[in-house]
């Protein structure tokens, strides 16, 4: 039985990540109302622009929905370019983030859509090199300690994975290269906060993680 997994199609490049999750026996489905998410494990946050993908979040009734299914172990997020942006604990204020994942990115910091490049690199956790193409890509400025940083570009983290969280600032679905992909569809929801667990904010480690 293939694997049903969502796709935030509320803007931006929501078909490319549906086709290839389609070319390798996943069943995608196009999530625009909190009740495209029943009976899913698994959603993609694409490209596109932050900003107005966060407006559009909270007009549907979506960026509630989404954080708080993460958070009850119930649901895996891919979060790619601006999709990651979404899922930070903070992307220097605008726009506001879902604080899903620990890290911190700068929006835009590869410059503008005129300055969108292609670039491979080194993952040796997926096998071998990546080619990976950057559009208005977000840097990411700190990791936290419970990150894993999969693949670089330079110092750069562009690959990471947290508690039921994979994030790219590069665009995966871009090319015939499902290895990131095929790595989401593995991974498993985050686990749920034990009740009665501390909230509010954490001290944090501002130093990137060294792999």
């Amino acid at each position: 039985m293939s694997a049903k997994v969502g796709v935030l199609a509320l803007q931006g490049d929501f078909a490319p990540h549906a086709e290839l999750l389609r070319s390798i026996g996943a069943e995608p489905r196009l999530v625009r109302n909190p009740s495209d998410l029943e009976g899913l494990a698994h959603l993609v946050l694409p490209g596109g622009e932050s900003t107005t993908l966060h407006h559009l979040l909270v007009l549907f009734a979506l960026w509630d929905s989404i954080g708080e299914r993460c958070r009850r172990g119930e649901l895996a997020l891919l979060g790619t370019c601006a999709g990651a942006i979404l899922l930070a604990e903070d992307a220097g204020g605008r726009p506001p983030t879902l604080g899903l994942l620990d890290v911190d990115v700068e929006r835009n910091a590869y410059g503008r859509q005129i300055d969108s490049f292609s670039r491979t690199a080194r993952c040796d956790e997926l096998g071998g090199d990546l080619r990976c193409v950057f559009i208005r890509a977000p840097r990411i400025r700190r990791v936290g300690p419970g990150v894993l940083v999969l693949a670089k570009d330079g110092a750069d983290p562009i690959l990471v994975e947290g508690p039921g969280i994979l994030a790219a600032t590069f665009h995966p679905e871009l090319g015939e290269d499902s290895r990131v992909h095929e790595r989401f569809l593995a991974l498993a929801p985050r686990s749920p906060k034990p009740m009665g667990a501390p909230g509010g904010a954490r001290q944090r480690d501002r130093s990137p993680r060294v792999i």
